[in-house]
């Protein structure tokens, strides 16, 4: 399956806005919440089948990408 070309989508219909993996209802924080309490993305992935690894992986990078652009910007 290709990655979306919009990888996280909110709208006030779909939970209220909370940022969800595009074309489901799985928020985003909860992938944040898998991993923060020790679990692997594979359990994330069987719990939550609507959402495919190469998607879950493109969002942990653009995570990662914000991240590494903030601390260079405060570096500087």
């Amino acid at each position: 399956m290709a990655t979306p070309t919009s990888l996280i989508e909110s709208s006030p219909e779909v939970l209220g806005g909370t940022p969800v993996f595009s074309g489901t209802r799985v928020p985003v924080k909860t992938l944040i919440d898998y991993l923060e309490g020790g679990s692997r993305l594979d359990d994330f992935l069987d719990d939550f089948p609507t959402v495919s690894r190469e998607h879950a992986l493109a969002v942990l990078e653009k995570a990662k990408e914000a991240l590494a652009k903030e601390a260079h910007a405060r570096a500087a």
